[in-house]
């Protein structure tokens, strides 16, 4: 089946939003197709700032209403403690949450962006999506990433290119408890580095030290500026470390684990 046949069967929808590739994606097929979808977007301080200005920009564009539901992901006991199923139990409350908003809005379908790329077995987030009955359009019509990207860009979206973003707490590693304070930290020094013309990189926590995680072809720009990025991030951490272990690109068919 693919996707235009999928969306003749759907004529209203639901969709989770992020902002990122894939969802956008999903957004525009499903508008394209007449569908009467609305976007929600889950806010929560697993999300940069920049995250739902993309996703606002992308809806208005594409004419398609967008809710924004706040949410304290770090009263859930589970997700706050970070251990290996956090992105289950975050996963699982914020559809939770999502699934009633877009009830009482008169919706009886919830759809994400998930897609034929994303392994399941190292997604347990992808549990929470199957227990909670959320559908997968992009997945289920075998969509590729590669082919997202394309399709997008075809299409004219902006988020073709977008490298992945995955959530702040992954800079974090398991089993260290998230607070609000270590996660704004990393945004605010990912945000700096932006500044500095980097992209698809990460900042780490090691302790009250950063470890960078730098895409191959950024190596010669971070080292070329190693004062002014160490006068970027000495306000948020003790230590500032680089890893010489090169970052997959996220946009090129690389790593999307975070």
């Amino acid at each position: 089946m693919t996707l235009e046949q999928y969306f003749q069967t759907v004529p209203k929808a639901a969709a989770a939003f992020s902002g990122g590739t894939d969802s956008a994606y999903l957004l525009w097929a499903a508008k394209e197709a007449g569908c009467d979808v609305r976007a929600y977007y889950v806010n929560t301080v697993f999300q940069p700032a920049f995250e739902l200005e993309d996703a606002r920009r992308l809806a208005q564009a594409l004419e398609v209403p967008m809710t924004v539901i706040e949410a304290d992901i770090l009263s859930v006991p589970e997700a706050a403690a970070n251990g290996p199923r956090r992105c289950y139990f975050c996963k699982r409350a914020l559809f939770q949450l999502l699934w009633q908003r877009a009830r009482a809005d008169g919706y009886s379908l919830l759809l994400d962006g998930t897609n034929a790329s994303d392994d399941g077995g190292d997604r347990p987030g992808m549990q929470a999506l199957a227990e909670l009955e959320v559908r997968s359009p992009l997945r289920e019509c075998g969509l590729t990433k590669e082919e997202i990207r394309r399709r997008s860009r075809e299409a004219g979206l902006f988020t073709w290119n977008k490298p992945a973003y995955a959530c702040l707490a992954t800079r974090v590693p398991t089993g260290t408890s998230l607070t609000a304070e270590m996660l704004e930290r990393v945004e605010a020094a990912e945000a700096a580095l932006f500044q500095l013309g980097l992209a698809d990189f990460r900042v780490r926590l090691l302790g009250e030290a950063a470890r960078l995680q730098i895409p191959e072809g950024q190596m010669k720009l971070v080292l070329s500026n190693r004062q002014a990025v160490l006068d970027a991030l000495k306000p948020y951490f003790s230590s500032i470390l680089l890893d010489l272990e090169p970052r997959p690109s996220s946009v090129l068919g690389g790593t999307t684990d975070g």
